[in-house]
């Protein structure tokens, strides 16, 4: 349905876009600027993106031809910028004199380092890489586009840091497991990491997990990645670090379209329309795909119980904005995304899948206004509406695999709401102080029918499990530069949260009698949580700068975890609504280095300590409940090197050494000393790139990841390997493009080239995506 929608809307643009002159009162007041793009020994750079951008934000982009000529015209008046961007160079920017010609232009760039990127949300203002007191890494849009993923969490894989809760890639992994972990701290199903979508919070409201499918990989400007605690100006699940999606703003009169298709039954459509009005711009992305997926269950432990994993997915949002004026911006969001996944696994009494459907709809608006003394307020808020639907099959015999029956049907329909108000000024060349408060409340139900344990064909319990969630903090944060080699940074924040009427309703059917485990009330919890930080950056010389910072964190146990139980086989796991929070000290010290031009090193050694994460303690036979306890300790070392060889060859490696093992746990002392469960110790990459746009682009990438433990024994494993644990793997990526026309790219990428089998979980043996490969094409209309 939607590709079909949105390809009406082309049609309908498509010929304005392409012929409609400009207005000629816009004409008559329009900028036009030519030149040549040329590298520092004068040679002529192809491909690179023209960008001319209005004060008020608006954009019209072309590329340079083969000559390294363009030519771009912006209707409308006032001093306009002109960027030029492309790899292995840093942004070339200069400001443009409204109205008449601005011909033969020469742009020349100069070789890039990490250090020229920027990044916004460790301190929630615009800095650079060079400037932080933080680990950060930026994935602009060259490097997604070249990536072989095709959703967000298999570009951010590639980033050693990064990991979900199970290995495998989102594409076949149920959403309850897709909680993202930056440096192995407390990776489960619940993220411990916020992720954001252009400032927004996109992390599952009931469970805390992400929807990886949802996020608008086509329209993404860059996606930024800060490890280490942010909690301290974000709050609640930055304890681990934050992503932030970046979208790119509109540009005048344009329409990307993408397709592709690949193997395992593949294709994939992708929208992106914008255009300029005055005061008024709007942007609209959207993408829809669908796959027959693969068997997850290893082929020698399957049985008629196991089938294709299978997904498909759409996702639509617009944005509007108004520039009031050159002080008052303001925009509106609104977003539909829906979801089908098919689990791989089918019930042998009628051949019921298991699977789940996700529907998400979402709106949120805000403004920037800057006030008369310079300074600066920024609000915005947000509404969700989520129903997640889920069925779950149980396999009595896990060694045959040839009986499966439906276990539970679920229902989880979830409203959040949420603000974000912040105010920030500069004092004098030291002080850029901001301030600011958010809010969030959630109501969410597990709706849930418990089915006979013969066949799984007859409700025998409704059960109705949930409650609200209440929660409001507040920020201050000073960025001192204090000299031009010494910034430090000095941040302080208090959250309050509330989780209130909570009930587990249970039915017994057909009687209509209370069930065993009945409560049409659970009591009340409040809680808090302080979360300073402090960090200084000084630059020892031009090419050596070093950096420490130290924090505090915490993550508030969602309504998944007070609330809702779940059972997987015969072990039940039950809720706990009197769960408190997660905390974390977390220290880091590092340097960054660039002995060459073009060349840069990072290393940052970090150390995080948790203490009361929510574990699952076993309390009787075959019954387990949440609880705070115990500590834990991640400690590491990660390195990130880039080097620009020259105009045409880079190459990027990564490498994390991770060790994170319990160190308390009066509940089970056998887990002291043991490691955490899904966190290898060893993950690194490698990346290189050939990019000569009027030639071809082409990246190869090598990802490897070491032994990590399936469960908190250390002692699950993969038959046939004699030791415990997921075994160790690597796997080869390849991307390469062309820009056969000005307006038209092709492209084929290949996942897992090699076709490794790798293994993603235990009991039954799953592995994860084998080789996919993809071709395409990007077509880009620009109209004047």
């Amino acid at each position: 349905m939607l590709p079909t929608l949105v390809l009406s809307y082309i049609l309908a643009l498509s010929p304005t876009v392409a012929l409609s002159p400009a207005p000629d009162a816009q004409a008559a007041s329009a900028t036009t600027v030519t030149g040549t793009v040329q590298d520092p020994d004068g040679a002529v750079v192809a491909g690179a993106v023209v960008i001319l951008r209005s004060p008020s934000g608006a954009e019209l982009q072309t590329v340079s031809g083969p000559d390294g000529h363009f030519s771009v015209t912006m209707p409308g008046s006032g001093a306009l910028s002109l960027i030029v961007r492309t790899r292995g160079f840093a942004d070339a920017q200069q400001t443009v004199a409204a109205g008449g010609p601005h011909q033969d232009l020469v742009v020349k760039l100069t070789p890039a380092s990490v250090t020229d990127s920027l990044t916004v949300t460790p301190t929630r203002t615009e800095q650079r890489m060079g400037s932080l007191p933080a680990s950060a890494t930026v994935v602009d849009r060259d490097d997604i586009r070249q990536t072989a993923g095709s959703v967000a969490d298999d570009v951010l894989r590639e980033i050693p840091t990064f990991s979900l809760f199970r290995r495998t890639s989102s594409l076949v992994a149920h959403p309850t497991t897709q909680g993202v972990s930056l440096r192995g701290i407390g990776p489960s199903g619940v993220s411990r990491t916020l992720v954001l979508l252009d400032g927004v919070p996109i992390n599952d409201p009931f469970g805390g997990w992400v929807y990886w499918t949802r996020i608008p990989l086509e329209s993404a400007s860059r996606i930024e990645v800060v490890e280490g605690s942010t909690a301290s100006v974000y709050g609640n699940y930055a304890m681990g670090g934050v992503i932030n999606v970046v979208t790119a703003p509109a540009a005048r009169r344009t329409v990307e379209l993408k397709t592709q298709y690949g193997e395992l039954g593949s294709p994939r459509f992708d929208v992106v329309a914008s255009d300029v009005w005055r005061r008024v711009s709007v942007v609209f992305d959207g993408s829809a795909f669908k796959t027959d997926g693969y068997k997850p269950v290893a082929e020698k432990e399957r049985g008629p119980v196991d089938t294709f994993a299978t997904a498909s997915f759409q996702n639509a949002n617009l944005k509007l904005q108004y520039d009031a004026s050159d002080r008052l911006k303001a925009f509106f969001r609104g977003g539909y995304f829906e979801e089908d996944r098919d689990n791989g696994k089918v019930s042998t009494f009628d051949g019921t899948p298991e699977a789940n459907h996700t529907r998400w709809a979402t709106v949120n608006g805000g403004i920037t206004w800057r006030l008369r003394d310079h300074s600066t307020l920024d609000a915005t808020t947000f509404v969700d509406n989520e129903v997640l639907r889920s069925n779950n099959l149980a396999v009595p015999n896990a060694v045959t695999r040839d009986v499966g029956r439906m276990s539970l049907n679920q229902r989880v329909p979830t409203t959040g709401t949420g603000g974000i108000v912040q105010w920030s000024r500069t004092f004098g060349t030291i002080h850029a102080f901001s301030a600011g408060t958010d809010w969030r409340w959630v109501k969410g139900d597990s709706q849930e029918e418990v089915l006979n344990a013969t066949n799984g064909l007859t409700v025998t319990l409704n059960r109705v499990s949930g409650g609200r969630q209440r929660s409001l903090g507040g920020f201050v944060q000073d960025v001192m530069t204090l000299s031009p080699d010494l910034t430090v940074t000095l941040s302080a924040r208090g959250d309050a949260w509330r989780n209130y009427d909570g009930h587990n309703l249970e039915t017994n059917v057909p009687a209509g009698t209370p069930g065993a485990g009945n409560k049409p009330s659970l009591p009340e919890r409040k809680d808090s949580a302080a979360s300073p930080k402090g960090g200084a950056l000084y630059r020892l010389t031009d090419r050596v700068s070093a950096w420490g910072s130290f924090g505090t964190g915490f993550r508030a146990p969602t309504l998944n975890e007070l609330y809702r139980q779940f059972r997987v086989g015969a072990r039940l796991t039950q809720a706990n609504d009197q769960l408190g929070p997660e905390r974390l000290k977390s220290g880091e010290l590092g340097v960054r280095v660039q002995p060459l031009n073009g060349l840069t090193w990072r290393a940052t050694w970090f150390d995080n300590r948790m203490t009361d994460p929510v574990s699952n303690v076993t309390i009787a036979v075959n019954t387990l409940q949440r609880q705070n306890l115990g500590a834990t300790e991640i400690v590491g070392i990660q390195n990130d090197v880039e080097y620009r060889i020259d105009r045409y060859w880079s190459v990027a490696a990564g490498y994390l050494y991770n060790s994170a093992k319990v160190t308390e746990n009066s509940a089970n002392t056998a887990l002291v000393g043991l490691y955490l469960p899904q966190v290898p110790k060893h993950r690194g990459s490698v990346e290189v790139t050939f990019s000569r746009p009027e030639w071809f682009t082409a990246n190869v990438m090598v990802f490897a990841s070491g032994l990590q433990y399936d469960d908190d024994l250390n002692t699950a494993s993969i038959p046939g390997y004699g030791y415990a644990g997921l075994p160790k793997y690597g796997t080869l990526s390849f991307t390469v493009s062309r820009q056969v026309a000005q307006t038209l790219e092709v492209f084929a990428s290949v996942q897992n080239l090699f076709d490794q089998t790798y293994y993603v979980g235990t009991g039954p043996s799953l592995v994860g995506s084998p080789r996919i490969a993809n071709v395409g094409l990007r077509l880009m209309l620009r109209g004047k």
